[in-house]
């Protein structure tokens, strides 16, 4: 029994399965075929993401790299997906997360919002109400989906929220990046650049305002001294007048 147990970790084997070479080829051809695909139609890539992840999944489970030479599934990722590993492991989850879902609508849904419902997948687990969430991935525009799935995860409601962009010059960001460090060293790690920023801005109109109001008092005393030494200036000239 020892022996038979210690050839699995975690679901998968240890000891290196029969190479499937006939089947090894049709399914690597389909994966290079997917990809030239989406290259040659890149806005037109969410259709065949499903086929795709299941495939790579196999590849893994059977080890097909090895027909290319190559040293570990990692290596055919890099070759296959020279630019982002990330893309093909979140293939594979779709595959194996959202089992319950059917094929076509995924497809339906589309690759961006098929992340998001893995993140509600994993978290609810047998629990995950596969179809109030396929609902909500259909009728929701994407970042409303994203933050319905957000909302679900962390309990709270997140704002709408949008990217903004100015340019600073070189000799400008280490002033930028020092004062943001410095407000995220008092703030806590955990706060966002973006909440950095807001409490910078916070603080400045709040210095600024506080010099308005010093403004605005000291007008208001050089006035009441000003109208003093009026009032003092009249009361010497009419008792010169009557001494006169």
């Amino acid at each position: 029994m020892i022996g038979l147990t210690s050839l699995w970790i975690n679901g998968r084997t240890l000891v290196s399965p029969e190479l499937n070479r006939r089947r090894a080829l049709v399914v690597l051809g389909k994966i290079d075929e997917i990809l030239s695909w989406e290259q040659a139609k890149e806005h037109e890539r969410d259709e065949r993401f499903v086929e795709l992840g299941e495939y790579l999944c196999e590849v893994r489970a059977g080890q097909y790299w090895r027909l290319e030479n190559l040293k570990s599934f990692d290596e055919f990722l890099e070759k296959r997906f020279p630019e982002s590993r990330r893309k093909a492991y979140y293939l594979m989850a779709i595959h194996e997360h959202l089992t319950r879902i059917p094929k076509r609508q995924l497809r339906e849904v589309g690759w961006s919002k098929a992340t998001e419902l893995i993140k509600v997948a994993r978290r609810d687990g047998a629990e995950f109400d596969c179809a109030t969430w396929l609902h909500k991935a259909k009728e929701l525009p994407k970042q409303d989906f994203k933050r319905a799935v957000e909302c679900h995860l962390t309990g709270k409601e997140t704002e709408p929220w949008e990217i903004v962009y100015f340019k600073l010059y070189k000799s400008q960001l280490p002033v930028v990046e020092q004062a943001l460090e410095t407000a995220a060293l008092m703030l806590g790690s955990d706060k966002s650049r973006g909440y950095c920023l807001e409490m910078i801005c916070a603080d400045f109109l709040a210095g600024a305002a506080l010099e308005n109001g010093r403004s605005e008092q000291d007008t208001g005393c050089r006035s009441s001294s000003s109208k003093s030494f009026v009032n003092s200036d009249r009361a010497v000239s009419a008792e010169r007048r009557q001494d006169e």
